[in-house]
């Protein structure tokens, strides 16, 4: 009995991890975050514009956490119906359709920090950083402090992805072409909404900016250049309101490991393994979102050209 109650389980055991067919506290946060939504393009504005922004702000952010729990089966087994459920882009700039298939192509976790085959990788491959002019390098190395990322990083972010979607419809590719006319109907609702909204449009849009530098704290070290793919992903022990809004994503090493696994029952996850995980992560922890504010706010904790990257 001992013994079984330290084995480890196994990654089919995990995701099996008791799922119903409706997970009620993922659509009861999908409600709560369209009300807030709603309250803060309308009432919370009426009352005080910072506020209605704020308010807004922080329900685009975590849209952005419920799309990705949609991506990964929740909260219903039907892909359709989940993705119904998010449809409306409330960050008006990133196609769902886009995101999802970026994000489980990132899952991959041979390809983990890969310039080339990690869609989500912050690295540059050494020799083509080498050939980017200088004002570019300067803007990629304060991309590379917490405050440059949230400050300028959606818009680093933005910049990079168009291009890469533009040439890949250029190319032919017609699932990215796809996925932008896809794009259209979702920003309309949005748009539509807001025509009759109180809030200003500028308003809106520095909402979005906002909402989206808040996930700029989430994505900024969740992966490292590491030689083995199982020591890439972080683990952020933070219990606090970022961890509620970025959906336990902070432990990030579980959810790599298991994304199957709803985001209510990570924490109880990582709790009964703690050990295990860090083990396989080989101790890349932080004990707080506050000791990461404190290290690397003004201070980049990686370099932009990938430090292990092969060179010719």
């Amino acid at each position: 009995m001992q013994a079984q109650s330290h084995r480890i389980p196994t990654l089919a055991e995990s995701a099996s991890h008791p799922r119903t067919r409706v997970e009620w506290p993922t659509l009861g946060l999908l409600t709560l975050c369209y009300a807030t939504w709603i309250f803060g393009t309308t009432a919370a504005t009426g009352l005080w514009l910072p506020l209605g922004i704020l308010l807004t702000a922080l329900a685009i952010a975590l849209h952005s956490s419920l799309c990705h729990e949609a991506l990964h089966g929740h909260p219903f087994r039907s892909r359709h119906l989940n993705e119904t459920l998010i449809f409306p882009c409330l960050c008006l700039v990133i196609p769902y359709a886009r995101f999802r298939d970026t994000h489980l192509a990132h899952h991959r976790e041979e390809f983990l920090t890969d310039p080339y085959d990690d869609p989500e990788a912050n690295y540059l491959d050494p020799a083509v950083w080498a050939r980017l002019p200088r004002a570019v390098r300067i803007v990629l190395r304060v991309n590379n402090t917490l405050a440059g990322r949230m400050l300028i990083g959606p818009l680093v972010a933005q910049v990079m992805f168009l291009r890469t979607d533009w040439q890949a419809i250029r190319a032919g590719d017609l699932a990215v072409r796809k996925a932008w006319l896809w794009h259209i109907p979702a920003v309309a609702l949005v748009l539509v909404w807001l025509w009759f909204a109180p809030m200003p449009i500028w308003a809106y849009l520095l909402a979005v900016w906002i909402g989206l530098a808040v996930l700029k704290i989430r994505t900024f070290l969740e992966h490292r250049a590491h030689e083995r793919a199982s020591g890439r992903t972080v683990v952020i022990e933070d219990r606090g309101p970022l961890a509620w809004l970025f959906l336990n994503n902070n432990l990030h090493v579980v959810h790599h490991m298991h994304p199957e696994v709803p985001w209510y029952q990570l924490p109880a996850l990582y709790a009964a393994r703690r050990d295990h995980y860090l083990r396989r992560n080989d101790g890349y922890v932080y004990r707080s979102y506050a000791e990461i504010f404190r290290s690397h706010f003004w201070r980049a904790k990686d370099p932009v050209p990938h430090p292990l990257w092969p060179r010719q």
